[in-house]
């Protein structure tokens, strides 16, 4: 009993005295916001056409739909060309902030409402990806994601606090005022406006407990709640990817044609999947790699989430995993979906491999300048205590 009760002190303490998984937490954060930012980079031509107001779903329709679904969305608030393009473009900094680190708490929320309001403006536009960076936008905000790899950590580093500075204070005002303004006007349903009440609220209380009881027992309580949030969180994200393979995997058995192996050929036939042709009709022209590739498909998704009880295993089909999607974001021309599922997978991956890359970046990042030994470099990437991400 009493080596029963140590255990579970040993487990509380891990979960609530630090957040578990900086550099897999980081890594999801800059992988989501980059795959967004390059989507919303890349279709800045198309933006009109695809949420706008010259997209085939009206206004009037996109507001019937989330009248009736309670779906949120910005975008809903005024159907003026110029709230668009407003909402675009934040949509576009809060993806870069959130990439760069650069106040991550309040550039979480701004990336997670420009997310949906864009996807709920639109329903219809996406290619799978969306629903992914969907569901982990709001997981992100749960999550103190900029302990390494961030603007706010190097900023922890120098000044001693990651909420240093008046760029803080001044981001949340402004969104306290646009929340105010949402929930005198009604904009907000009952949900959401608790949800982002209590974000405002508990963010202003860190902000304060930082800057004038930083040492304090208040500041130790707010850490045990960020840990226990970020922990929380960046579990739903790992049962959130396993659930994508294991029902993907399981409803692929049940169809014919991965049953019978030729599941595959079947998109690489198709206009719409085939952004190199030549490519494609050399692959389907082997029946043999078809039917390779098909049940490997099938056999990869079924057994991920059971390889996570082996690292060795797990870290083997991780990497055929991620190649997968390499090869759907080449063969069927769908690089925002694999993208997407490539920065899901990234939560699995092994900490010392992430400490190692993050060393190989640093290292090519001072090119043409003579290399710092190792040991400073993985020191520099170390968590920062305290850093909140935000």
């Amino acid at each position: 009993m009493d080596r029963v009760r140590s255990g579970l002190a040993r487990g509380l303490e891990q979960v609530t005295g630090r957040a578990l998984g900086p550099y897999q937490s980081a890594v999801v954060r800059i992988g989501f916001a980059g795959t967004w930012l390059f989507f919303l980079l890349r279709e800045f031509p198309n933006r009109g056409e695809l949420y706008g107001p010259d997209g085939p779903w009206s206004w009037s329709l996109a507001e019937r739909l989330t009248a009736s679904n309670g779906a949120f969305s910005v975008l809903m608030w005024s159907g003026s060309a110029v709230w668009f393009e407003i909402v675009y473009a934040v949509a576009v900094l809060a993806s870069a902030g959130l990439l760069l680190g650069w106040r991550t708490r309040a550039t979480s929320v701004v990336f997670m409402v420009g997310v949906l309001s864009l996807q709920n403006r639109s329903v219809f536009m996406g290619d799978g990806g969306d629903n992914v960076i969907h569901l982990m936008a709001i997981y992100l905000v749960l999550t103190r994601c900029a302990q390494v790899w961030s603007l706010d950590a190097r900023r922890a580093r120098r000044r001693g606090s990651a909420t240093a500075g008046a760029a803080g204070p001044v981001l949340w005002g402004v969104l306290g005022a646009v929340y105010a303004y949402g929930a005198v006007t009604g904009r907000f349903s009952a949900g959401w406006l608790a949800a982002f009440a209590a974000v405002w609220v508990m963010c202003g209380l860190w902000w304060l407990v930082d800057r004038y009881d930083p040492e304090g027992e208040g500041r130790a309580v707010l850490d045990v709640l960020a840990n226990l949030l970020h922990n929380a969180g960046m579990l739903v994200i790992m049962v959130e990817v396993c659930l994508i393979y294991a029902t993907a995997g399981w409803y692929k058995i049940q169809g014919s044609r991965w049953q019978d192996g030729t599941a595959l050929y079947y998109p690489l036939g198709l206009d719409y999947f085939t952004p190199w042709p030549g490519l494609s009709g050399l692959l389907a022209g082997s029946g043999t790699v078809v039917m390779l590739l098909t049940y490997g498909t099938v056999a990869a998704q079924v057994a991920f989430p059971f390889t996570l009880f082996n690292r060795r295993i797990k870290n083997v089909l991780l990497g055929v995993m991620m190649l997968e999607h390499a090869g759907i974001a080449v063969l069927l021309g769908l690089p925002f979906f694999s993208l997407a599922m490539i920065a899901a997978d990234a939560v699995f991956l092994p900490t010392g491999f992430l400490v190692w890359a993050g060393a190989r970046v640093a290292a090519a990042a001072r090119f043409g300048r003579r290399a710092a030994p190792a040991e400073p470099a993985l020191a520099q990437a170390e968590p920062v205590p305290g850093t909140t991400g935000g």
